[in-house]
């Protein structure tokens, strides 16, 4: 079983990145171990309080993610910068199961990867 990290940079609802980060993590989680690291603008994702009117609420899919056993984290520069004030890696405001980590574990996941999906414009 080999290892497939995804790197988000997109925002939710900028583009259909998350939603497409979600599909191809649920489809590689049959035959791999997935990582997704969310970066830059990308930390909005996990935001709990979402309620899009016309698009899927990318928290709620994320959280499934999570409850599947991928390992969802965050960059917590981008995260902090953001209002996302991690407490032992958590913030109050995300969705249960994902974490906000290092960025230098994107390093850790992009090392241990057999694949990496790049989705940023």
């Amino acid at each position: 079983m080999g290892t497939l990290t995804i790197i988000l940079t997109d925002g939710p609802y900028i583009s259909q990145y998350a939603e497409m980060a979600y599909k191809i993590a649920k489809a590689a989680i049959r035959a791999h171990s997935v990582n997704v690291f969310l970066y830059l603008d990308a930390v909005h994702i996990p935001k709990a309080s979402q309620n899009p009117a016309f698009f899927a609420n990318v928290a709620e899919l994320f959280s499934e993610l999570a409850r599947l056993g991928i390992k969802v984290e965050a960059c917590p520069r981008c995260a902090t910068a953001r209002g996302y004030l991690p407490k032992d890696g958590v913030s109050e405001d995300y969705i249960e199961g994902i974490k906000i980590t290092s960025l230098y574990r994107m390093a850790e996941m992009l090392e241990q990867s057999d694949q990496v999906v790049t989705l940023a414009r």
